[in-house]
């Protein structure tokens, strides 16, 4: 996939370094900073926006940010494992070598989101609206993907062993670049997905066939 596709986030070569400042309300708003080597620890928030933000090398720890709003953000080399970014509403944001196990993006809403290089297994993403997404070499070893809607959207070099994409259509997708042994689809919706011959077996047997 050719990266231009996917608007990058817009942000300022020059940012004001800021910190997570304690007792941020709902409908909290982070603008035009840079917040780096720190933890971010049992804050729940609802619906916080951060707009022109750099996070790195930040831990998010018990963290639940529920319907939170981030445009044009980046992630890079956090920890943002099991935080809950459910109903999350998220345009040009990249998270680049961060790690999100189990991370909690149910029912959100993504456009021009690209996530390099991050482990992700049992994060997630059930119900989500994807549009111009990439999942650039990501570990998402049994993810939840299912009733998503992926236009769009590009899992390249990814593992995928474990998946649930039930529910979710695959048609016409590219998943050839990725590894899995096990994965869990609907038939239904696997027109035109593009695999390789050693993929096939895999889908085949998901599907209760036995391969002799």
């Amino acid at each position: 996939m050719n990266t231009s596709t996917i608007q990058k986030p817009r942000i300022p070569e020059t940012l004001t370094a800021a910190s997570f400042g304690e007792g941020l309300s709902q409908d909290a708003q982070l603008e035009m900073c840079l917040i780096e080597n720190c933890s971010i620890i049992g804050e729940d928030i609802e619906r916080i926006c951060a707009d022109q933000v750099v996070f790195r090398n930040v831990q998010f720890i018990d963290v639940s940010f529920r319907n939170i709003e981030l445009t044009d953000v980046l992630f890079e080399k956090c920890d943002l494992s099991n935080a809950d970014f459910s109903g999350a509403i998220i345009h040009r944001t990249e998270w680049r070598q961060s790690k999100l196990l189990g991370i909690n993006l149910a029912e959100a809403t993504m456009r021009n989101v690209l996530f390099s290089q991050c482990p992700a297994n049992f994060s997630s993403f059930l119900f989500s609206n994807m549009k111009q997404v990439r999942f650039d070499q990501c570990s998402l070893l049994q993810c939840e993907c299912n009733d998503a809607v992926l236009q769009h959207t590009h899992f390249d070099s990814c593992d995928l062993e474990g998946a649930n994409f039930i529910g979710t259509s695959l048609q016409k997708m590219d998943i050839s670049s990725c590894r899995f042994e096990q994965i869990h689809v609907s038939l239904e919706k696997l027109k035109g997905c593009k695999i390789t011959p050693q993929q096939a077996i895999v889908f085949a047997r998901a599907l209760g066939a036995v391969i002799k």
